[in-house]
This record gives structure tokens, C-alpha cells and sequence, in this order.
């Protein structure tokens, strides 16, 4: 087993035609372009899926390897996954000479075979750059072609980066390096996600509310930091995949995900000293400014070297906890403090805050003048209500986001009861009062 560690990129054409002259700045050992060709394997149910694995078949050169890659975690566009490879004879699955260990308890590996078939492939040109960074070697694989199903289809433009020895630091270090050549943005998506989506008819991608973050009841305010921060991240690349394929109405949720993370800084700014995080909020404030304008096209905003350049400077921020070179012994013991009790004290605030901006709210005008600050406070709640019933988070969101609504709509008449009834709700955390 190995754990793989890589970056993705989405490239376009003009980033393939400067690829090989950028990376010719760097010591590296050239391998000239070959024929890949991978076959995906599922259940009817997708029981793999289920289980956070995915199956391939890999042919190139007449040679053929089986890969399964078991479960892991992606941040940005930086994935890390357990990977097995087994060497094949011919192009014939054969999962028992997998590692049995790998499977769920109870697992009958031969039925389980019986049920894996063919589900989509993947058929690209596979260029490749061994660079010398740092102390590390790192990969670099321009891939060229498609993935497909028996009757769909998605071209695909690749550039990824594969950490083959060394530190984590250095991949991300060379890739803030890389991407100032132009026409690269993180993938979130993988090869085989792309796959599943087609064989499942390549539905239209939904654009999707924010969540509220759920959390550990346990968590630490240094894990719920992460999640909040990784959830940002995650919608905002989510959405912008939505807004690249055409639906213009992504452009909000991109906005609202930038919004999400400024919050999320500002909440966690008690506990993490704010020089710590001060470029990459200045960032976030720009490209928030940039979304004001409603001519601003996707695939200018996406692949803009300022969009790039903050989903890697947040990635490689998260991925190398690079908080703690400013946090002291009194800032670590905030750090790992009880989550649930920090929420409590912020959700306290949060109300209290509403409470004092609608108690004496009367006229349509001053409604409106408010809304931008009740959006933004529910927002943060979204990122602190996680270890609470989700019933009861949804009871108090929905009383607020009633009035919310009423605002757009211009519902005069019903303002000033909606927000005496949001104002009166009881709350679903620990303290009802805010600390002074």
C-alpha cells in the first residue's frame, strides 16, 4: 500500500502550449507522451462508491495494472488516498490478489467480483516531468483526452502534480511556483468522479445552499476551524465547476462561499492571532469585489491567477496547520479547547446582535438596510451549529430565514411579526446570553 499524495489541476489550452517551457526551468527528466487506457469497475449499486473506493484496470504498453484506491481525504485540489497496485497479466480483473485486509469486515470477495462490471473509462495521452524541488521529487503528468461511458462522453485537460518523495510542503510550494504561468485552477473533481457522473446520465450539477458544518460533539476549535475553512473551500469550488458548465446562477454561491471564509476567519480571529491569516483575507476581500460586477464571466474569474492563487495559498494553509507558527502556549490552549463551548459563546453573541438590529425595527426601508447583516450572521451560524440537533438548528435558521425571505420579497405587512417571532424563538445552544 502507498499513500498517494497529488494536486490537480483543470488546464486549458493556452496553459498546455507553455507547460513544457515553464517546467524546463527546473532539473527534471523527460518522458515522452504515451497511449493510457483505464477501466473503471462497479456493482449495480455502486457498492464501491459506498465504501469511498474506486477500481480500475490500467493499460499501457500492453502492460496492465489493477489499482484500488481505499478511502482519504481531498482539501482543495490536493488529494490524499490509500492506493494498491497489482501487476496483471492481461487485462482481466482479479481482485483476490488484492490485499484482503482492505476490504469491510464480512466481505465475500468472490460474490463481490461476480458483481463488478465495466462502469466508464478513460482514454488520454500521458506526458510526464520528473522535476527535482527542494528536497522532494515531484511528478508532473499533462494529461489529454476523455472519459467516457458506452454513451457519453467529457474531454479532459489535466495537469497533475504527484509527490514521489519527500515533503508535502514542497508540492505545494512548487505548485504556487507553477500556476503563475496562467490557465490552471485546482480540480476538486477526480477522473472517476467525472466517470460516475456521466454514467449516471451527466445530470445538470444543482447549485446547492450553504450546509450547516457538522462537527464532532468532541471537536476541538482548532478541528472545527478546519472544518469550517475546508467547507468554504469545498463550496466554492464546487460552485464554480457549476458556474464553468453554464449555469450563471452559480456565480452566487461562489460569492456566498468567499463570504463564508472571510466569516470564518473573523469568527476564529479570537483564537488565532489575525496576522496569521491577513493575506489570504485580503485576497478573499478582492475577489469578493470582483463578483460585485454581474458582467464578470466564469471562465475569467476561475482561472484568474488571483482566484488560483487563494485556493492554493488556503490549501497549503490548512494542509500545514500554518497557524501555529503564530500561536503561543495561551493561543494553543484556545486552540484545543471544547468546540461545542466556543459555538455557544459566538451562536450567544450572534443572537444578541439580532436581537438588538430587529427589536426596534419598523419601516420596510430599514429592513433593507439590514438584510446584508442577517445574512452574514446566519452564515456564521451555519459554521458553528453542527454539534446541535439538526432539528432544532433548522427550526431556529427557518424562523430567520422566513423574515429573510420576506425582505427579497418585499413583504411589507409581515416584517415586523416575522421578526418578533424569530426574535422570541428559544435557542438550541448551551448559553442564552451573550458574554460581555
Amino acid at each position: 500500500m502507498t499513500i498517494e499524495t497529488e494536486l490537480k489541476f483543470i488546464a486549458t489550452s493556452n496553459a498546455v502550449e507553455k507547460l513544457a517551457a515553464t517546467l524546463a526551468a527546473w532539473p527534471h527528466q523527460y518522458q515522452a507522451p504515451r497511449e493510457l487506457t483505464n477501466v473503471y469497475f462497479e456493482t449495480d449499486d455502486n457498492q464501491l462508491r459506498r465504501w469511498d473506493m474506486g477500481l480500475r484496470i490500467r493499460g499501457v504498453d500492453k502492460r496492465y495494472e489493477m489499482t484500488l484506491k481505499g478511502g482519504g481525504k481531498t482539501l482543495g485540489g490536493l488529494h490524499q488516498r490509500r492506493e494498491y497496485n497489482v501487476a496483471l497479466d492481461k487485462a482481466k480483473l482479479d481482485i483476490a490478489q488484492l490485499p484482503a485486509e482492505i476490504w469491510p469486515q464480512g466481505t465475500d470477495v468472490v460474490a463481490l467480483q461476480q458483481r463488478l462490471q465495466p462502469l466508464f473509462s478513460t482514454h488520454f495521452q500521458r506526458e510526464i516531468w520528473l522535476i527535482t524541488f527542494g528536497g522532494s521529487e515531484i511528478e508532473i503528468a499533462f494529461d489529454r483526452g476523455e472519459v467516457a461511458t458506452e454513451q457519453l462522453s467529457e474531454s479532459l485537460f489535466e495537469v497533475e502534480l504527484e509527490l514521489k518523495q519527500g515533503q508535502r510542503s514542497d508540492i505545494l510550494l512548487f505548485a504556487q511556483q507553477l500556476v503563475t504561468m496562467g490557465g490552471l485552477r485546482l480540480g476538486s473533481l477526480s477522473k472517476a468522479a467525472r466517470g460516475y457522473h456521466l454514467a449516471q446520465g451527466n445530470p445538470p450539477r444543482p447549485v446547492r445552499a450553504f450546509p450547516v458544518l457538522k462537527t464532532d460533539a468532541k471537536a476541538t476549535v482548532e478541528e472545527g476551524m478546519v472544518a469550517a475553512l475546508s467547507a468554504g473551500l469545498n463550496h466554492w469550488q464546487y460552485h464554480e465547476e457549476v458556474w464553468l458548465r453554464g449555469d450563471a446562477s452559480a456565480q452566487d454561491a461562489v460569492r456566498e462561499a468567499l463570504e463564508a471564509l472571510r466569516k470564518a476567519f473573523a469568527v476564529f480571529g479570537a483564537v488565532v492571532p489575525r496576522k496569521a491569516s491577513s493575506e489570504l483575507r485580503q485576497k478573499l476581500t478582492l475577489l469578493e469585489e470582483t463578483l460585485v460586477h454581474d458582467e464578470v464571466e466564469a471562465q475569467t474569474f476561475c482561472f484568474s491567477a488571483l482566484s488560483v492563487d487563494t485556493q492554493l495559498a488556503l490549501t497549503h494553509w490548512l494542509a500545514e496547520s500554518q497557524w501555529q507558527q503564530w500561536s503561543d502556549e495561551k493561543g494553543q490552549a484556545k486552540l484545543q479547547a471544547s468546540f461545542k463551548r466556543f459555538s455557544d459563546i459566538m451562536l450567544a453573541r450572534i443572537n444578541a446582535d439580532l436581537k438588538e438590529t430587529f427589536l426596534s425595527v419598523m419601516q420596510p426601508n430599514e429592513f433593507n438596510d439590514k438584510a446584508t447583516r442577517l445574512a452574514r450572521q446566519l452564515l456564521t451560524v451555519h459554521l458553528l451549529a453542527g454539534a446541535y440537533s439538526s432539528e432544532a438548528v433548522a427550526i431556529w435558521l427557518g424562523r430567520w430565514q422566513q423574515l429573510q425571505l420576506a425582505i427579497q420579497s418585499q413583504a411589507k405587512n409581515d416584517l415586523p411579526w416575522l421578526a418578533g417571532q424569530a426574535i422570541k424563538q428559544p435557542v438550541f445552544w448551551k448559553s442564552s446570553s451573550a458574554p460581555r
